[in-house]
């Protein structure tokens, strides 16, 4: 699409802030209003828009992509939602090892038994830890618990924490970053302690490598999306 506007703007409304085009309200592809709850996610939408050359790509827009989510379909859905980032609980990265090499299966525990006693002081939650990739069910009351901290999650930061989720393959690396204990890059790093292990011995991949970035970045977006998010109105 050919940029159609010259000036973009933030303005205050009753549902929140809008971020318009040329003094008109942006909607969503649904067209629903884009309304946001925050000063700094509106400013952060805007700057997207602005940074548009003469062509418009979505591609470069991550916060607004998110935000259009949300509003056409998270707010709405929000138990759908939940089931989806649980599903990453029930199967959660963390709960999975190596059986060998030794080398590994201790770097895993050094670095994956430390987050799983964090859920178990902050949601008093229990696992089960195997040397398989085969399913093995979670305590029931563990996903319980999972499913009322996803719960108190504004929309906003729940579609985020999808994002976050899926590309880190556990609800409590999402759950960590959500409360502040880990940041995006620290969740990345634990994300990847299998593939960078297996890089470290037989040399990396530069198409896999390009993907990992991508995540990365994609990663860090939804970070800042959930700060923005959750950041005070500056009215």
């Amino acid at each position: 699409m050919k940029r159609f506007y010259k000036a973009v703007s933030v303005g205050e409304a009753e549902d929140g802030f809008r971020i318009l085009l040329d003094g008109r309200p942006v909607q969503t592809p649904a067209k629903n209003r884009l309304a946001v709850p925050t000063r700094a996610l509106a400013d952060a939408i805007a700057a997207e828009w602005a940074g548009q050359g003469e062509t418009i790509d979505p591609v470069t827009m991550p916060f607004l992509r998110l935000a259009d989510t949300v509003i056409d379909g998270v707010a709405a859905n929000r138990d759908a939602v939940i089931d989806a980032v649980l599903r990453f609980g029930e199967n959660d990265l963390l709960c999975y090892r190596a059986n060998q090499p030794l080398e590994l299966i201790k770097l895993q525990a050094e670095c994956w038994d430390p987050m799983l006693g964090w859920a178990r002081g902050k949601y008093g939650v229990e696992f089960v830890v195997v040397e398989s990739f085969t399913h093995q069910d979670q305590p029931p009351a563990t996903l319980a618990a999972f499913r009322a901290a996803l719960e108190k999650q504004d929309s906003f930061s729940l579609a985020a924490l999808h994002v976050v989720a899926s590309i880190a393959g556990s609800v409590v690396l999402a759950l960590a970053l959500a409360e502040g204990e880990l940041v995006s890059i620290q969740v990345f790093a634990l994300a990847r302690i299998d593939e960078d292990y297996q890089a470290s011995k037989w040399g990396r991949d530069h198409e896999s490598e390009v993907r990992a970035t991508s995540l990365a970045r994609e990663l860090d977006k939804a970070a800042e999306f959930i700060a923005a998010a959750r950041q005070e109105s500056n009215k």
